[in-house]
């Protein structure tokens, strides 16, 4: 019997389609309610949790109360056992941190758990490199090598270890970044310390590659290109990034380098904008509409990592031809081949992007590039 434990931050990835680009602390958590921000973490969870569900019998999990993860056991009829309940209804960092030193202490195998940096931060304060964990992609920001590239990646990484597939447990970096200077649009990415992952590399998180030499004039070569081909009265929706910043900087125009802008007519027509606002603007704009993206480097995502403000519900309206996205040739080089990555929340969404996308790569220059990751199985179901 595998004994699985279960951590779910609830709040984790709370501010992302508000535009608070983090849910550090209760005033944050308190402030994306007040916006109309849903949780979830648990939906997140519960994906990976059904990956597994063909070896329902070879699992036993365990938790603690409520949301941070008997909820989530509950509703796909895992067996379970509450190891403790969080000290109040809202929980915090202190819960998380117990809640894994608990886990430990019961001696599970494994601990999976469902949030972003900040919880990586609180599960390595915890254990340290005593107990092997694997995260969840479920925080706005995810700068840490210890994430699937998605819910059901983690499924996957879980369902390797159960079949006794030769999986080895390395230490990769947890990092984090100052949420404060994050919303004033500076990146102050710091590193926290390790954790002990199981390493699958197809389906782990690369460390966001934040520190590499940044080409800026082949960033502008590329934001030639797009200015070239702005259409007149089109509305653009214009993700976070350096590379887009540049392309902004190019028309004289300030945007927000870590939100998202609306742009019309090469002006801004609001910056640092909120899932609510884009769908607002859409409703209200009765022409051609653009998403302009880039990728996070080392990593690749180009949907849910630090724009979870592109809701599936945009992305549906939109449409996967009018998204457009752009990277430095180098940028792409240092992939190495791996696939661009798209977790937006709604896995079918995410099918419908698989494939090859165009990515302006330079002035007058495109290639075509593969979309997402192929739909391997850890293998085949228990007879």
């Amino acid at each position: 019997m595998f004994r699985l434990g279960v951590i779910v931050n609830p709040y984790a990835g709370l501010g992302g389609t508000v535009g608070l680009k983090g849910s550090d602390g209760e005033a944050t958590v308190a402030e994306a309610f007040n916006r109309g921000a849903e949780p979830r973490a648990m939906a997140r969870m519960r994906r990976a949790l059904q990956v597994l569900l063909p070896w329902r019998e070879q699992l036993h999990l365990f938790c603690y109360a409520g949301d941070m993860g008997e909820s989530c056991a509950i509703a796909l009829d895992f067996s379970y056992t509450v190891v403790g309940s969080p000290s109040a209804q809202v929980t915090t960092a202190v819960d998380t941190c117990e809640a894994a030193r608990v886990l430990m202490a019961q001696g599970v195998d494994l601990i999976l758990f469902a949030g972003g940096d900040g919880t990586a931060r609180n599960i390595a304060d915890a254990v340290g490199t005593r107990q092997a964990v694997l995260g969840v992609p479920s925080g706005v920001k995810m700068h840490s090598g210890v994430y699937a590239i998605t819910p059901e990646g983690a499924g996957h990484i879980v369902q390797l270890l159960l079949e006794g597939k030769w999986v080895p447990i390395v230490e990769q970096d947890v990092k984090d970044i100052d949420e404060d200077a994050f919303r004033a649009g500076q990146v102050r990415a710091r590193f926290y310390g390790t954790l002990l992952v199981p390493e699958a590399p197809q389906f782990l998180q690369q460390v966001k590659n934040s520190g590499a030499r940044v080409d800026e004039l082949a960033q502008i070569d590329v934001a030639s290109e797009v200015i070239e081909h702005l259409v007149d009265d089109t509305l653009y929706i214009v993700g976070p990034g350096s590379t887009t910043q540049v392309l902004l900087q190019q028309i004289n125009l300030a945007g927000s380098l870590l939100g998202v802008d609306l742009m019309r007519n090469q002006q801004l027509l609001a910056t640092d904008v909120t899932a609510q606002d884009i769908s607002n603007a859409l409703d209200q704009h009765t022409g051609e509409v653009r998403i302009i993206i880039t990728a996070i480097g080392g990593q690749g995502h180009i949907i849910g990592r630090g724009n979870q403000q592109l809701t599936p519900d945009i992305l549906r309206r939109v449409g996967k031809e009018n998204i457009q996205v752009i990277a430095t040739r180098e940028k792409i080089l240092a992939l190495q081949g791996r696939p661009l990555l798209v977790d937006s929340h709604d896995p079918v969404l995410d099918k419908t992007f698989a494939g090859y996308l165009p990515v302006i790569t330079g002035y007058r220059e495109r290639i075509m590039y593969p979309v997402g990751i192929q739909d391997q199985t850890a293998g085949q179901s228990p007879a």
